[in-house]
């Protein structure tokens, strides 16, 4: 190709302080050095997680260096490839993904876990495997979120965090299964093992809580509560298979005591998909004794929970997934053959596409009582709004 080897200039949305609003610039995208992909980004979801690292670094989020492009959950097309990558080649769909997959450590040869740490600590600190970063702006180092960065119309990313998937795959619906869409699944069919005919409680009706209630319909749980302080967001529920929705204002007493009392003791599963510590502790204890399971899905990295060890010696199980617990090289594919034979919903979790210029836009709508995912679509040319 005419870029293969060379600096790309393009557009992306740069974060240069904390708490500050993103701004669209020019950049640089250097090519991709051994191990390394460049990828042109076609489409790529707003997740919560971006707005929660500049808006509340410090807060609930551990602090990452700046200036930064963000963007975690996307699919593109490879551009170039650097040497010794086999994986793919150019011209491939593709999804970058912010968990590595190397296929050869102990983690990833071992069925109990999808934590490879191949290049983790460098991709946490917002560089590549050498310690640098492939994007620079006005003369400095930009920093890739997550090691992905694809709040950017070219990016470069690690060929472990890469997944390659069907030719036939619409790249502004498959986005999802970059982060919101797999995590919420998977924390109910892998974390959780949620079992045919049983009761479950899903804490959030975000994207990842919706694609939690979809994960364990196709589980054919018998009963699916829906929690959320938003009702709007109840509609959209009961179309994945949620079977009753409350909203823990309506009630004078704890959630979890409401949710016990409309289960008879207790629901079987418990899948929390916020980030809060309280609601953390509420969906524990709205599981049932002796069997009852929780799940967290729900990021933050540095708040705690406090939990009654009475609650754990009854017999519940509390535990944590990362990225659903998929094998995210391995089974992104997987699911992508799932929704292109129509296993799983994508279409329905998108309520807004606007172009890379709107990235405010895109994060005021993460407050929007209906918005579930906002999409980023990226075009060669970038018109000024």
């Amino acid at each position: 190709m005419a870029t293969d080897g060379k600096v790309i200039t393009c557009k992306a949305a740069v974060a240069w302080e904390p708490g500050k609003p993103l701004c669209i610039e020019e950049v640089e995208v250097a090519p991709p050095k051994a191990h390394e992909v460049r990828i042109k980004v076609v489409a790529t979801g707003v997740c919560h997680t971006d707005w929660e690292y500049l808006f509340e670094t410090g807060k609930g989020m551990k602090f990452r260096p700046f200036p930064l492009v963000l963007g975690h959950e996307a699919a593109g097309i490879v551009e170039s490839i650097g040497p010794e990558v086999t994986r793919v080649s150019p011209g491939d769909k593709v999804i970058p993904l912010f968990l590595p997959y190397c296929g050869e450590c102990e983690r990833c040869l071992s069925p109990k876990t999808n934590h490879c740490k191949k290049n983790w600590t460098n991709m946490q600190a917002g560089v590549l495997a050498d310690g640098t970063s492939r994007i620079s702006c006005k003369g400095q180092q930009v920093y890739q979120f997550l090691g992905v960065s694809s709040f950017s119309q070219y990016t470069v990313v690690p060929d472990t965090s890469v997944a390659k998937i069907r030719s036939d795959a619409p790249l502004d619906k498959v986005c999802l299964l970059g982060c919101g869409v797999s995590t919420g699944y998977g924390a109910a069919i892998n974390a959780g093992k949620v079992e045919k005919d049983s009761s479950c409680a899903v804490f959030g009706l975000g994207a990842v809580g919706l694609a939690a209630v979809m994960g364990c319909k196709v589980a054919i749980a018998r009963r699916i509560i829906g929690v959320d302080i938003n009702p709007d967001k109840f509609e959209k529920a009961r179309q994945f298979g949620a079977t009753d929705c409350i909203n823990p204002r309506d009630y004078s007493k704890p959630i979890q005591e409401v949710v016990v009392e409309m289960t008879g003791g207790g629901v079987d599963y418990a899948l929390e998909c916020v980030g809060s510590p309280a609601i953390m502790n509420a969906a524990l204890e709205s599981t049932r004794d002796a069997w009852g399971t929780c799940v967290i899905a729900g990021w933050t990295e540095t708040e705690t929970m406090s939990i009654s060890v009475e609650k754990l010696l009854m017999g519940r199980t509390l535990k944590g997934t990362y990225f659903g617990g998929w094998k995210s090289v391995k089974d992104v594919p997987k699911l992508v053959d799932d929704y292109m034979n129509h296993k799983l919903k994508l279409d329905e979790f998108i309520t807004e596409k606007l172009p890379l210029v709107q990235i405010n836009k895109a994060f005021d709508l993460l407050k929007s009582a209906i918005n579930i995912r906002t999409e980023l679509l990226f075009r060669d040319k970038i018109v000024y709004m």
